[in-house]
């Protein structure tokens, strides 16, 4: 027994209930925010939740309590929150410790839908400002401040008008949903069952049926104002701003000059070569898709689209060296000696890159990006093993080719990001740190999108968030970041566009989606980042966005998105807004009860006399939670 008392101590010393302490000093609000559940029958009904969220001095932690546990896990939303919270701000939120209680009727879907509304909180929290009971809102909070999209908005709203709410504030572009409507119908004893979908525009719905007014929002300022009657100025973004790759123009010029050149060469081979009628027919069709791609590159080369130029070279030299190789391999040792010669190749490219001193962030961008490509390279070569053993070598080839010509993509960015650095060192922690947040990010967003709709993503998503999951115990924190980035927005872009074939519903909502990645690359700049990833993938979207058609222009959705995240992504400095006061004819039509707490303008500090003390009911279920651990540690040992 002795043995156990240490252990004992060992627990209360690890465990982070242990620590948490119910904070004596802070701002409590009070919040309701709407839900759904589902029903036995499995149909999906609006619920209100109670949300109680306190901020108070600390050391940087969020503690999540919910009653009766949410169908999806809101602990990593409710950090985001408080990372979104302290950057729109500018205070330091590692001074704070925030807590959050959930309180519903039945178990909810939650996680990120309920992001917004947190960051709300934790804003007014900080700021000890009154929160307008009449006004709720649905909508996941992005890094950059934006609102997200959510599925469940007319279950949401009838919550919201259910405990007498007036304003029900939806993300931007989500007024329009899309409703599935069953229809049974019996003909001669045989029962009929017809399903059609049906475009319902919230806003004109909810003020019909119970006079409830719904806006959109596009960000966390507007939510702010809302719900507050206060105004945090926005970054400006400076206007007539042009966002070109002009940076770029050089090594465009001279990339589709060698692939060019590459072209030629290879075609010459291909005609001297005595290959069958058969083979060679085959692999000319395979360069004359290489010529066309080529011309789409010298087209946008004389448009100014630089990283598009590059991006259409790397596509045809993907083509032009599979034929290449396929000439020079005719038998099982020409292809081993080839996959290893790619194998060296891809191990040399991984070791300059991985040795490189990063400074500054714009370079810290630019290497992750790189290292992501390098294990791409490492998995299309695993692919193009797995086909050669096959004895599918044309497949085989085409991996290693892919494989070679990525690595060379992960070199030009690790050099492009030498090209920019400045500032002092950054060490490669960073991005693991990054790389969770991101992680766990996406794994709350996809199965939130799951509970709501059952699997829609498909299993390609799924697979990108357990690559992940494996980069990131291998130790690859930055393919393991931008995997995750990547399956988080198409799953966004996804929830954003489910059920719509509106052109004009899919463009407004691109250009929202390109304004907001116009803003971050702004303040990207205005921090003294030059975010070359982020300004490549704008260019890139516009090209696709030029196209025009659904498909097309969900693509450019996404790499807008890229856009976006990528600009911000490692940037930690905040500045302290100006908070506009005094608004006269712009504050919404809505009475704020007055309320017996002093309203502050500054952020709470330990000098501060709180205007309200927290309630101590969530110390209540962390030490519960370190008494039902201690059982459980003894049970094991």
């Amino acid at each position: 027994m002795k043995k156990l008392v240490p252990l004992f101590f060992m627990i209360l010393l690890i465990s982070p209930f242990a620590i948490a302490q119910c904070p004596s000093e802070g701002h409590t609000v009070v919040m309701k925010a709407p839900a759904v559940s589902r029903t036995s029958t499995g149909e999906l009904v609006g619920v209100a939740t109670d949300f109680i969220i306190t901020v108070a001095p600390g050391s940087g932690h969020v503690y999540v309590e919910t009653w009766p546990l949410a169908e999806v896990d809101m602990q990593a939303s409710a950090r985001l929150a408080a990372e979104v919270a302290g950057k729109v701000l500018g205070v330091n939120m590692s001074k704070y410790d925030v807590f959050i209680q959930i309180k519903a009727d039945s178990p909810i879907i939650g996680g990120p839908s309920a992001g917004g509304t947190m960051t709300v909180g934790i804003i007014a929290a900080l700021k000890g400002w009154k929160i307008n009971p009449k006004v709720m809102m649905t909508g996941m909070i992005n890094p950059d401040g934006t609102i997200g999209p959510v599925g469940g908005i007319l279950e949401k709203a009838s919550a919201a008008h259910s405990v007498g709410a007036t304003l029900f504030l939806i993300p931007e572009g989500q007024r329009i949903q899309m409703v599935q409507q069953t229809k049974k119908k019996e003909i001669g004893g045989i029962i009929q069952i017809t399903t059609t979908s049906k475009r319902v525009d919230v806003a004109e719905y909810a003020k019909e049926r119970w006079g409830l007014e719904v806006k959109e929002i596009g960000d966390i300022y507007d939510a702010v104002f809302y719900f507050t009657g206060h105004k945090i100025e926005r970054p400006k973004v400076p206007e007539n701003i042009k966002i070109n790759t002009a940076f770029l123009k050089k090594d465009a010029e001279e990339d589709y000059k060698n692939t060019t050149a590459y072209y030629e060469k290879v075609e010459k081979e291909l005609k001297d070569s005595s290959v069958s009628y058969d083979t060679y027919t085959t692999l000319q069709a395979a360069l004359k898709d290489a010529k066309s791609i080529l011309n789409e590159s010298k087209a946008s080369l004389d448009q100014g689209m630089y990283y598009t130029t590059l991006s259409k070279d790397f596509q045809a030299r993907i083509a032009i060296r599979h034929v290449e190789w396929l000439l020079m391999v005719s038998q099982g040792k020409d292809m081993e000696k080839l996959l290893n010669q790619v194998d060296s190749e891809i191990k040399a490219d991984e070791a300059s890159i991985s040795n490189l001193t990063i400074k500054g962030t714009t370079m810290l961008q630019a290497i992750a990006a790189a290292e992501e490509r390098i294990e791409q390279a490492k998995s299309l070569l695993k692919d193009a093993r797995k086909y050669y053993y096959q004895n599918d070598y044309w497949d085989a080839v085409s991996n290693a080719a892919f494989a070679y010509e990525r690595a060379k993509t992960a070199v030009f960015w690790a050099k492009l990001g030498e090209r920019y650095a400045a500032g002092n060192k950054i060490g490669r922690d960073v991005i693991k740190a990054t790389a969770r947040e991101y992680m766990d990010n996406t794994k709350l967003v996809v199965t939130y999108i799951e509970s709501m709709f059952g699997n829609i993503l498909g299993n390609d998503l799924l697979d990108k968030l357990n690559n992940a999951e494996q980069y990131y115990e291998d130790g690859k924190y930055s393919a393991a970041l931008f995997t995750a980035m990547e399956a988080r927005i198409r799953s966004e872009v996804i929830l954003d566009t489910i059920g719509i074939d509106n052109q004009t519903i899919l463009q407004n909502k691109l250009q929202r989606m390109k304004d907001s990645a116009k803003v971050a690359i702004v303040m990207a700049q205005s921090k003294g980042v030059y975010p070359v990833l982020a300004i490549a993938y704008y260019e890139f979207a516009e090209s696709y966005e030029k196209k025009g058609d659904i498909q097309d222009l969900e693509t450019a959705m996404i790499f807008y998105q890229y856009a976006r995240e990528t600009a911000t992504i490692f940037l930690t400095q905040v500045n302290s807004p100006k908070i506009i006061e005094n608004i006269t004819s712009s504050v919404p039509q809505i009475t704020i009860p007055k309320s017996n707490s002093t309203t502050s303008t500054e952020p709470i500090n330990t000098n501060t006399t709180s205007t309200s003390k927290s309630s101590s009911s969530i110390c209540g279920p962390a030490l519960i939670a370190v008494l039902v651990l201690i059982p459980l540690f003894f049970r094991k040992h």
